[in-house]
Formats: structure tokens, C-alpha cells, sequence
């Protein structure tokens, strides 16, 4: 990569905490040992959205995605960068618009059949095409023409080229690091003739370590190695099966029993675990790129009115619901971009608590008699927990909340369908801020990510503007005022920054922090040592 800077400052504004014990794991000389099982968990629902990973963007399905899957760059953990991947060089042209890529000549599909530039462009081009209703489509919007497909103008993005069966390019409207786009499960590079079969949402066919073995809904996902990944040695393990569930308590004992050799931690068992003389000494602590908030139908009355949704903001004591609730297990949020954000504005302050000033805004915007505001929610701290302890604030200045307890799937579907008012949602915020505020641009449809229908073309010009600027530090700027504009704005209630927490048994070796989602693993160089479970 020729852009450098922005590489190194992205690395630089990133925050990861790691116990002395788990440093220890990772920096033991041990020579891995193949073979073995991984037990590991997709955490955040009961069931998967989708095992097609150009139709979704939840967390759940992307835990899953890593073993299967891959795209064109890989998130560094240890560097907390994006890294070439599938491509063995990459060449910029001095305008940093056009990259040049040459793929690895011994990558092959699960169907045997070898990776090549076709592969890339349609991938890409499925993305865009408006009718699949991606959520990754905001990756492959800078690519210079990606807009004229979303738009249905163009039948294919003029910003691909094929130069040989292993080297394509990819042009930028504007100056960009294909890295920020294209390390993302949902950007993975898929086999056409695999996907237009009907089974394909149920058997999925990648080029990760691990092919697909078995998915029983609601339980869990299974793979194996697969033996012609491109990675000589890799993976490690001889399998892998992921248990699906959102049940923290359950995923708890699972882990105190050894079943399972790694799992994310609730707030509550955050709390014991790092009290736990034994269970503390392999905590991971990441500051994750996600950004909690209360998600808002900008489109429905009365919350096409900006004075609520700012007067929701003044109404919830934050601090209150993150100290008691959420055990300190997060960051107070300022705006939309996270504290690990490269484009965080550490000066701004977030919404003070001011019932007062809530009730005068709603008195302003015609709502002094208060209103109800009917909320989806999953049953987990996050969703149910947070709703209920936001519920006497917004009553105190005159708005009902009304819960309707939902699984993931199906909160995730009203929200795409404009039919939910408001939602709890953990959100990806990173890495690159462009793409992370592209959530809020009009020309985004829900399906693609504006599940907010927030409609401002002043905020849409000032996006453009930054994701424009060549001088690095002028996009960061501008991104802090993109940013500071939504917040003002409100099309959601700002509420925290995850801290994820992973748990890791002693005899797994490989893990490492991932602020871009603490639940998804390198699968790939993950390895058990001889008296892990997994090899009983």
C-alpha cells in the first residue's frame, strides 16, 4: 500500500486492553499443535440472519462468516490494520484512486474450483446490484461507477477491470484505502456458479479455512478443515462448530464446564470473572469500533420532528444506566463515531442529562402532552435491560415507552421494513469513518443500512466532501463535522461505546483482541493445546 499515513494513524487511534495472562498465551513459543476441534459461539442471537455473508451485516452471522469466507484484506489484530489477504500486492496509482491487485494463484473455492479476478468483480458487482439489497453496498459505493448500479442506471461497476485471470483494478472516485472497504465479512469474494444455486443460503461455498459442514438452526454451525485453503499449515484445527444462542447465563456455564474455549462476557459476568482469581487471567479487553444507541424511524411521526429526538437525548441519564446496568462495561457515547474511531472528536461533549430541556422541546414541537413510543427490543441486558431502565426517565418528561420483546431476526427485519418506531441496536462504526456515517446518507436505502430513514442532503454533502478531501488530516476534520452535525441532528439516542470482553480458556492458543468485533476470531491460527477438550 502507498498510503501509509493514513494507515499509520488509523493504527494509532485504536485502543485494546489485554491481560497480562492472554499476552502470555499469545507470545508462548510453543510450536502450534494441528488437529482438534474448536468450540466457539456466535453470541448475539438465536438463530442467523443469513449463511450469505453479501446479505447481512449482523455480528451473529459474521462470527460465523470468518470460518467460510474471505475478502480481499484481513483485520491485523496485532497491528490493528487492514492486510492484504487474498491478494499477494496491491499497487496505488499517485492519485491513491486506482489499486491494482494481484491475486494468489493457489486459492480455491470449496468446490475446487480456483479463485480468480471474475470472481472479484462479480462479487463486487453483486454487492452493488440494488435488487440483493446488500448491506455492504456502502463499501462498494466509492468505486467509480457503483453509484450508477445502486441507482440501477448501470447493469456493472466501470470502476472494475480485469487485466488477466489473476489481476483486476479498482477506481476510486476519490482518494481511498481499499483496506477500510474490503477487510469486511460482508465484502467476501463468493463463487457465482455456487450462489445461483437455491441451497446456497443453507450450504454455504468460500475459500476459508474451514468448508461447510452442518447448520442446525437455532443450534448451531459446524466446518472443517479444508485442505486446499491457500495458507500452507492453516487452519490449524481439524474442525470447528460455532453454538448459536444470546443466552449469557447459558454461554457462562458452558465456559466454567469447559465446553466451549472462548465467549464473549455480559456485563454481570464481567463483574465476577475479573474477580475471579483463576477466570481473570484470561480476559481480553477491546474497545470495540461499535456504538450502542436507541435506533429511531426518522419517517414517523413525531419522530420526523428533530426537537424529540433531541429532547429523548436530554431526557436519559446515561451515566445512571451504564454504572448500574451495564457494570461500567462501556463508554459514554458523544456523537456516532467511537472513541476508536480515527475521526473521534475528544472535545466534543455528548447530551447532558436536562430533563427540563426535554420537556421544552417537546412542548415546542407540539408534544407537550407527551406521546408513546413504541420500542423493539430483543431479551438481553442490552435490549430489554436498557429499555426497561430508560423507561422512568422518558416518563418523566411525558413519553410512554411501549416494549415489544422480538429475536434479533425479526427486530432486524421491521427495522428494514420501516415498520418498527424505535429499536435497541449495537452498530459497526468502524473502521473507516466514511463508511460508518454513510448509515445516515439519503441515498442509502434502509436494506443497505439508513434503517433510520434519515433524509438531510446538507449532512450528504458535507459526507462527500470528506470522503473527497486528498490531505488526510482534512477528511478527519471534516469527519469530526459530519459527525458533530448528526449528533445535533439526533436520528438516534446516543448511548454508549461497547467494551467487549472475551473469555479464553488456558488451552486455547491464538486469540487476540478485535476491536472491530470482539466476538470474531482468526479461526484460521486458533490452536488447542494437548489437554484441550477439543482433542478428547
Amino acid at each position: 500500500m502507498k498510503r501509509r499515513t493514513f494507515l499509520k494513524s488509523s493504527a494509532a487511534g485504536l485502543a485494546l486492553t489485554v491481560s497480562p495472562f492472554a499476552g502470555a498465551l499469545r507470545a508462548m513459543a510453543d510450536t502450534p499443535l494441528p488437529g482438534g476441534t474448536l468450540h466457539l459461539v456466535a453470541p448475539y442471537g438465536t438463530a442467523l440472519t443469513s449463511l450469505d455473508p453479501h446479505k447481512t451485516w449482523e455480528s451473529q452471522d459474521l462470527v460465523v462468516s470468518k470460518a467460510f469466507h474471505r475478502s480481499l484484506y484481513n483485520w491485523d489484530t496485532t497491528g490493528n490494520r487492514p492486510v492484504l489477504d487474498l491478494a499477494e500486492t496491491v499497487e496505488a496509482s499517485d492519485d491513491r484512486k486506482t489499486f491494482t491487485f494481484k491475486l494468489h494463484d493457489n486459492i480455491y473455492f470449496h468446490n475446487g474450483r480456483q479463485v480468480t479476478a471474475d470472481d472479484v468483480i462479480w462479487s463486487l458487482n453483486r454487492i452493488a446490484d440494488p435488487a440483493l439489497n446488500s448491506p455492504g453496498v456502502s463499501n462498494v459505493q466509492p468505486i467509480s461507477g457503483a453509484q450508477a448500479v445502486m441507482d440501477g442506471k448501470a447493469k456493472t461497476i466501470s470502476g472494475l477491470t480485469k487485466v488477466d485471470d489473476l489481476t483486476f483494478s479498482v477506481t476510486f472516485d476519490n482518494p481511498t484505502d481499499p483496506g477500510m472497504l474490503f477487510f469486511d465479512g460482508s465484502t467476501s469474494i463468493l463463487p457465482q456458479e455456487e450462489v445461483a444455486k437455491p441451497e446456497f443460503a443453507s450450504h454455504p461455498v468460500g475459500c476459508g479455512p474451514f468448508a461447510f459442514s452442518e447448520h442446525v438452526e437455532g443450534s448451531y454451525v459446524s466446518g472443517k478443515k479444508f485442505d486446499k485453503y491457500f495458507k500452507p499449515g492453516l487452519p490449524y484445527a481439524d474442525e470447528v462448530t460455532f453454538t448459536i444462542t444470546d443466552d449469557y447465563s447459558a454461554m457462562d456455564v458452558a465456559f466454567r464446564a469447559g465446553e466451549v474455549d472462548a465467549t464473549v462476557l455480559s456485563e454481570d459476568a464481567y463483574v465476577l470473572y475479573r474477580e475471579d482469581p483463576e477466570l481473570s487471567k484470561g480476559l481480553i479487553e477491546v474497545a470495540e469500533l461499535f456504538t450502542r444507541h436507541m435506533g429511531l424511524n426518522n419517517e414517523m411521526p413525531p419522530l420526523n420532528d428533530v426537537r424529540v429526538r433531541q429532547a429523548i437525548n436530554y431526557a436519559i441519564d446515561r451515566d445512571l444506566v451504564i454504572e448500574k446496568l451495564l457494570k461500567d462495561k462501556a463508554i459514554k457515547a458523544t456523537g456516532w463515531l467511537p472513541k476508536t474511531s480515527i475521526a473521534f472528536d475528544a472535545t466534543r461533549q455528548p447530551y447532558p442529562y436536562d430533563p427540563e430541556k426535554a420537556k421544552a422541546l417537546l412542548a415546542e414541537a407540539g408534544q407537550a402532552g407527551g406521546f408513546t413510543l413504541d420500542i423493539m427490543v430483543t431479551d438481553s441486558t442490552s435490549g430489554r435491560g436498557v429499555a426497561e431502565a430508560i423507561t422512568p426517565f422518558l416518563k418523566d418528561v411525558g413519553i410512554t415507552l411501549n416494549m415489544t420483546i422480538a429475536d434479533g431476526a425479526v427486530v432486524a427485519d421491521a427495522r428494514e421494513k420501516g415498520t418498527a418506531m424505535a429499536w435497541m441496536r449495537s452498530a459497526g462504526t468502524g473502521p473507516d469513518p466514511v463508511v460508518a456515517l454513510r448509515m445516515f446518507d439519503s441515498r442509502m436505502s434502509r436494506a443497505a443500512g439508513n434503517v433510520f430513514a434519515f433524509k438531510d442532503p446538507a449532512f450528504d454533502a458535507m459526507l462527500d466532501q470528506a470522503a473527497a478531501a486528498a490531505d488526510d488530516a482534512q477528511r478527519i476534520d471534516l469527519l469530526k463535522k459530519a459527525d458533530a452535525y448528526i449528533q445535533d441532528q439526533a436520528p438516534v439516542w446516543f448511548h454508549n461505546y461497547n467494551k467487549g470482553i472475551l473469555a479464553v480458556q488456558p488451552w486455547l492458543m491464538g486469540a487476540t483482541g478485535n476491536v472491530t468485533e470482539t466476538a470474531v476470531l482468526e479461526v484460521e491460527n486458533l490452536w488447542l493445546t494437548q489437554d484441550a477438550p477439543g482433542r478428547g
